[in-house]
């Protein structure tokens, strides 16, 4: 279940299953509740309140919290699209990675031939993706084609070196 769905139903059922939650979900997202605070804008003496069951969240603060959680996901817009074949789609261990103060999902797409990379790459740009990693014999003609930065996976690098480079155009 996505954790937005589970910190919504959590609220709902009650104060402390929202508290026991959302404490779950800031540390899947890999962060601490000061982190969480500054990146959602909720204040962090209101955040420690809520996961200390000192208060609770007010709808706005509700709001806020989902809002955050949904654009750290990726559901915002905030993900770099990876289209590869499933082999090395697998390699990746990885399905987030802190690049600076940002916290980006990795949403993978598999293609096995130029086609199916090509129609991957517009998908995954209607989808949303702030950038893509592919691979150099489909990056030219992606490039043309989208608006997001493309960054292109060169044999004797990593993968990994191909996403960071996709962050950074993004800025």
């Amino acid at each position: 279940m996505p954790n937005v769905e589970r910190v919504m139903r959590s609220a709902f059922q009650s104060d402390e299953s929202l508290r026991d939650t959302l404490k779950e979900v800031i540390g899947e997202l890999g962060l601490s509740a000061r982190e969480f605070s500054r990146i959602s804008e909720i204040p962090q003496s209101t955040l420690y309140k809520i996961l200390s069951g000192h208060r609770e969240p007010n709808i706005t603060t509700l709001r806020q919290i989902v809002k955050t959680i949904r654009q750290m996901e990726g559901s915002g817009g905030d993900f770099i699209a990876i289209i590869a074949a499933r082999p090395v789609l697998d390699k990746i261990s990885e399905k987030k990675m802190k690049i600076g103060d940002r916290l980006l999902t990795l949403r993978e797409y598999s293609a096995t031939n130029i086609e199916e990379a090509i129609i991957a790459a517009v998908r995954a740009e209607r989808d949303g993706a702030s950038a893509l990693v592919c691979a150099p014999i489909v990056s030219p003609t992606v490039e043309k084609l989208l608006t997001i930065p493309v960054a292109t996976i060169i044999p004797q690098e990593s993968v990994v070196r191909a996403i960071e480079v996709a962050a950074r155009k993004i800025e």
